[in-house]
């Protein structure tokens, strides 16, 4: 579907460049709510699902109470923090072999893989 250009959905997308935090849909409101008084969390999610669905955004669910996002990047691993919750990009390769392995033995066409880590961040140890 094509959507016309929007000065918030640029600005949700700069928000979302520029930090490395994966935040909720809260916090982007909270971020813009300053300079768009009359502004909605409605809004925040409708453009969020636009700017996912255009492939710009991607939504995080680590079945935690809040989804997640973050500015479109390479594919990437996560380490979650079971302390304080905090999402951290890992910059170490994509092991591409598990989607073969995983055709291999089950017989499925395998697109892309996901793996999270969990522990305890360098802030909260």
């Amino acid at each position: 579907m094509e959507y016309r250009k929007s000065k918030l959905r640029d600005e949700i997308l700069k928000l979302l460049q520029e930090t490395d935090i994966h935040p909720t849909a809260g916090w982007l409101y909270d971020q813009l709510k300053v300079d768009n008084p009359n502004l909605s969390q409605g809004t925040i999610y409708r453009n969020l699902g636009i700017l996912v669905e255009q492939g710009l955004v991607d939504k995080i669910d680590f079945g935690s109470t809040f989804d997640r996002f973050e500015y479109k990047k390479p594919d990437h691993y996560h380490f979650i923090c079971e302390k304080c919750g905090a999402i951290i990009d890992l910059d170490i390769p994509i092991k591409t072999e598990l989607n073969s392995e995983v055709e291999k033995i089950a017989g499925f066409k395998t697109r892309k893989h996901q793996i999270e880590f969990y522990g305890i961040c360098d802030a909260c140890k």
